[in-house]
């Protein structure tokens, strides 16, 4: 029954920060527009200036729900490999998912020059997430693979960074023969950024999240098996490998389709999950799995606030911001995992 409280008091807290941080990365940037102005937008009743309404609408809304469901998915997605690798280090960035995802949408946008089948096959947003989405889903799976052979996580871990290493000179070679044109298209892209997308570039990500979310939601009570082992699994009766199949579609189909958009964004998939054990202080699935989303999606909301710096015409790419915010995160969890506090 103390849980039952503290768990609704923190999900409340958490409830009322991801409304608070949303209005906020709405209002702030080049133009400060109040809050007061942005509750009436949201609500239809329009902003007190014309200009600050289409910001709202046109710009700022847009990439604040690309933020949130950015934030959700790799969150979530690296709850789901720290679970299934039994691995604190584990996430999508890691394990070579997110390189994975890059060198498929490199090949589309540096590559289609040099093969213009895959160009002209992949080059509409759908294609784009389906290039990125295999890309992660077939990284995972070599990845997975390896685990079979090797037991050992730290191996694993440098086996999903070896992956990384190879997708990046793969990437530098396409690059070597690519034009200025694509090269400048795919810095960017490799920079990530939460704008520019228009509202049917955010219907296909939704939806696409929405569908890996689900699947994972399935698999919620199957994972606080897994937590203690292959066997352990087994002997409750969970068909371990259909969870574990279900559990790699899900992870690839977020991360593939969030690459797609936002680009390869860093340590949110690692990072947040960790934050969210420290603040419930609880390895079940059923909790963690909310938590995470909601953690996710603030943090990204901030790291987006961040990067769009009130006042300022500029805009910093947001996988520097995550990286800033997130390797000192991690190297504090490091910390904590030599002083055997790690959970």
């Amino acid at each position: 029954m103390l849980y039952t409280k503290r768990y609704t008091l923190l999900f409340s807290l958490l409830g009322i920060a991801l409304v608070a941080v949303f209005l906020v990365n709405i209002s702030l940037g080049s133009v400060n527009i109040p809050v007061k102005d942005v509750v009436q937008s949201l609500l239809g009743n329009g902003a007190s200036k014309s200009t600050w309404e289409y910001i709202i609408v046109n710009y700022r809304l847009p990439k604040a729900i690309t933020a949130v469901i950015v934030g959700m998915g790799l969150s979530v997605g690296g709850l789901l490999m720290q679970t299934l690798f039994r691995n604190p280090l584990a996430g999508p960035n890691v394990l070579g998912l997110s390189s994975g995802a890059s060198l498929m949408v490199a090949m589309v946008i540096l590559g289609g020059g040099i093969v213009p089948v895959v160009g002209s096959f992949f080059s509409s947003a759908y294609g784009l997430v389906l290039a990125s989405t295999l890309g992660s889903f077939m990284v995972l799976l070599a990845v997975l693979l390896v685990a079979q052979k090797l037991k050992d996580t730290m191996a694993i871990l440098i086996v999903g960074l070896m992956f990384g290493s190879f997708a990046s000179a793969i990437v530098g070679v396409l690059s070597y023969f690519s034009n200025a044109e694509q090269l400048q298209k795919f810095t960017f892209w490799a920079l990530g950024s939460l704008g520019n997308l228009s509202w049917e570039n955010i219907a296909i990500l939704s939806a696409t999240c929405i569908i890996g979310l689900l699947m994972a939601v399935a698999c919620i009570k199957p994972l606080n098996a897994m937590l203690l082992g292959e066997r352990y699994a087994r002997s409750m009766g969970i068909n371990f490998s259909r969870t574990r199949f279900i559990i790699i579609l899900s992870t690839s189909i977020i991360t593939g389709c969030v690459t797609a958009f936002a680009g390869p964004i860093a340590f949110i998939g690692l990072a947040v999950p960790h934050m969210a054990k420290l603040l419930f202080k609880t390895s079940s699935h059923m909790v963690l799995f909310w938590a995470t989303l909601l953690a996710g999606a603030i943090i990204m909301l901030i790291c987006d606030t961040v990067t769009q710096w009130p006042g300022s015409s500029f805009v910093l790419p947001i996988n520097a911001i995550t990286s800033i915010i997130g390797a000192p995160i991690v190297i504090w969890l490091l910390f904590r995992k030599k002083k055997g506090a790690f959970s």
